[in-house]
């Protein structure tokens, strides 16, 4: 039987999944980080799968998002969402620690993966933790910096009022730099990465997360197996059956 239990982590609602016959002992572990407007219920089935494989399964709850919701409109919401991503950063290392604190997970074996923002979220993250064993990027990218950029310009494209002065623009573009893992590849340290976007993609453009890929291709030159990228030509932004069950295997292979 898998059960799904509601934790409030240092006040991050959380999704804790698990076989039961497996509730206290120390599993291998995977935090799932759900995407922009989405809720963590919405990765149910991803931590199901990947709790009968016998992995222990926290589903955060991002900022402004879900049970913590503020009520924002998507375009409000929009503005936040750097703000969102970082503090997710911050968080699932709370998360993290709570599991460990409570003996629960093997501290050797621990993935960080997520939908869109979350895979956002899970790039960031690999150039501030070591913990992270191995991660899975859907739908994500890496390029903090260019990604900004890339939504400001579409907001001037399309006419919107851009609440942000050039200084603050600059502010928040270096706030990012220290986060963004395609100025700082050596941080990968060869850890498994499996990355899968679909060609399609208007909405996190596919193009710069797979060069950002080519690039660090040589980095694991000895391991070639640690690194992939699934490329699906049919997909726009919504994470194929495929998607879901090559995170499964690549958790299986790599923790």
């Amino acid at each position: 039987m898998i059960i799904v239990e509601k934790l409030h982590i240092e006040g991050i609602p959380t999704l804790h999944v698990v076989k039961e016959s497996l509730r206290e002992t120390k599993t291998p572990f995977v935090m799932f980080i759900h995407g922009f407007t989405s809720a963590k219920e919405n990765n149910l089935h991803i931590a199901y799968y990947l709790a009968e494989k016998g992995f222990r399964v926290a589903l955060p709850e991002a900022l402004y998002h879900g049970e913590r919701s503020e009520q924002y409109g998507t375009k409000e919401l929009a503005f936040r969402f750097w703000k969102i991503v970082l503090n997710e950063i911050n968080e699932v290392t709370k998360i993290k620690e709570y599991f460990e604190i409570n003996q629960l997970i093997d501290s050797d074996r621990i993935g960080l993966a997520g939908t869109s923002m979350g895979g956002i979220t899970t790039l960031g993250a690999l150039t501030q933790y070591d913990w992270i064993k191995a991660a899975v990027s859907l739908m994500g990218s890496p390029c903090y910096t260019e990604l900004l950029k890339s939504q400001l310009y579409s907001l001037k494209q399309s006419g919107a009022e851009i609440p942000l002065s050039n200084e603050e623009i600059e502010e928040q573009l270096a706030l990012l730099q220290p986060f963004d893992l395609s100025l700082q590849t050596e941080k990968l340290q060869n850890r498994p990465l499996l990355f899968w976007h679909g060609e399609r993609d208007q909405v996190v453009p596919f193009a710069p997360t797979y060069q950002f890929y080519k690039d660090i291709v040589p980095i694991y030159e000895k391991e070639p197996e640690k690194l992939q990228f699934i490329a699906d030509p049919l997909a726009d932004h919504k994470v194929s059956r495929q998607g879901v069950l090559a995170l499964v295997e690549w958790f299986e292979r790599y923790l």
